[in-house]
């Protein structure tokens, strides 16, 4: 373990009500068990526990995301799929595979690295005019505009000057980022703890921001696909002859997933490097590799979704802490990232400390869960982290100066943190 761990210190910067600061041997960052059932829900804290979870497809299925309140069939409105976030089986398995082309790590690097280098250098040289800088707000329509690219929601109109298409993408990201404006909810009730007005009010949150996208930003983009088709997910799913209502779930599942989230981890990693000297100059001496080395610490540290949900078809034998706990049939299973990845049996002495390149248990990646694990692991893993390395560098290289600190709040429908108001000024 290096200086960079700060040993016996906390460098968590999202704290989560209720959770404690030091593990003790068999417990969880928040001091409880590593497994542990209450009301018919099995918590798992243990990094190797939540990847033997994870990994029993044929025994569980998807149970984040609200997934359980989609019905099964949806033909009826023109739905042949179940979005690929939610979906189990077979068709889970089918569909990644027809879009994995688009997310290879070697693919990411070759296709999309100099759209990714353009758009941050001139995101940026834009911002250096503006004092006060809102970060997120620059993130996200970095993180929306490579995304949209990546996956085909873009579409040129004639005539058009660089200032129309920065006002479109600009809507854009605020019909994405109004997805997350939701009631509260409560995933271990079966109605989810939700009242009937709060019900109708989420589905007119959701119907009103789905139908603007379809039109203003899906419905012109397939119609460009389908005359000129690209090397991008839109037009490799309509020439597999998917219909309107599937390709749009898709196009919402990727831009909330791929856009939205990236955003907040844009946000949290320049936090790290701009409130710690010696970590921002060791990040900007190194190379790409190590770069993205020390990203993976922090998102490992700091990972943007807190927590994933399966519901077991079968019982699931899990081995933790040296005992097996068998998880019966019909359960609902939270595997909390946040304490897997801070557990020390996976990630070492010092879990809650930030040491890039830092050694794992035999298995665990860098990230430890913060992208999953299994069948439901994120395809985009390797986009979201160029991404972010890409516009942060861009950023520290300028020389920026931290002029207010952020807030965090947390979001219930991923189950993780939202940075906001954190503002830089330039040197």
């Amino acid at each position: 373990m290096t200086d960079r761990a700060r040993r016996g210190i906390d460098r968590r910067r999202a704290r989560h009500p209720g959770e404690v600061p030091v593990p003790a041997a068999g417990t969880g960052t928040d001091g409880r068990p590593t497994i542990q059932q209450t009301d018919g829900l099995w918590r798992i804290r243990s990094l190797s526990a939540a990847r033997q979870v994870l990994r029993a497809r044929h025994q569980t299925t998807q149970a984040g995301f609200t997934a359980e309140k989609i019905p099964a069939d949806t033909s009826w409105i023109g739905l042949e799929h179940r979005p690929i976030l939610i979906s189990d089986g077979p068709l889970h398995d089918e569909q990644r595979s027809e879009v994995a082309r688009f997310f290879a790590p070697t693919v990411v690097q070759e296709r999309y690295l100099e759209l990714m280098e353009r758009v941050a250098a001139r995101r940026v040289a834009q911002a250096m005019g503006t004092r006060g800088l809102a970060v997120d707000e620059l993130a996200l329509h970095y993180a929306v505009e490579v995304t949209a690219e990546v996956v085909g929601l873009t579409h040129e109109r004639p005539g058009e000057d660089p200032a129309g298409r920065e006002r479109r993408l600009a809507r854009m990201s605020a019909r994405l980022e109004s997805f997350f404006d939701q009631p509260p909810f409560d995933i271990t009730r079966d109605d989810l703890g939700r009242t009937r007005r709060q019900w109708a009010q989420a589905a007119r949150r959701a119907l009103l921001p789905i139908l603007k996208f379809w039109w203003s930003d899906v419905r012109p983009a397939l119609a460009e696909r389908r005359r000129r088709p690209r090397e991008d997910v839109m037009s490799h799913l309509i020439g597999l002859g998917w219909s309107a209502p599937n390709l749009l779930v898709e196009a919402v599942t990727y831009g909330t997933a791929g856009m939205v989230t990236t955003r907040e981890f844009i946000c949290m990693a320049l936090w790290h490097l701009l409130s710690d000297d010696d970590l921002r100059d060791d990040y900007l001496a190194g190379d790409r590799e190590h770069r993205l080395a020390v990203l993976y610490e922090v998102i490992r540290l700091e990972p943007v979704v807190g927590h994933l949900y399966r519901r077991t078809t079968a019982p699931v034998t899990v081995l933790a802490d040296g005992r097996e706990q068998v998880l019966e049939a019909g359960c609902l299973v939270d595997i909390d990232v946040r304490a897997a990845n801070a557990d020390p049996a996976a990630v070492g002495d010092e879990p809650l400390g930030l040491c890039p390149g830092r050694t794992t248990a035999r298995g665990v990646t860098a990230a430890g869960l913060a992208f999953g694990d299994g069948a439901h692991k994120c395809p985009g893993q390797a986009l979201a982290m160029l991404e972010t390395e890409v516009l942060v560098s861009r950023i520290l290289v300028q020389g920026p100066r931290l002029v207010a600190e952020p807030t965090v709040a947390w979001d219930e429908l991923v189950a993780g943190y939202q940075v906001r108001g954190m503002r830089l000024d330039w040197g």
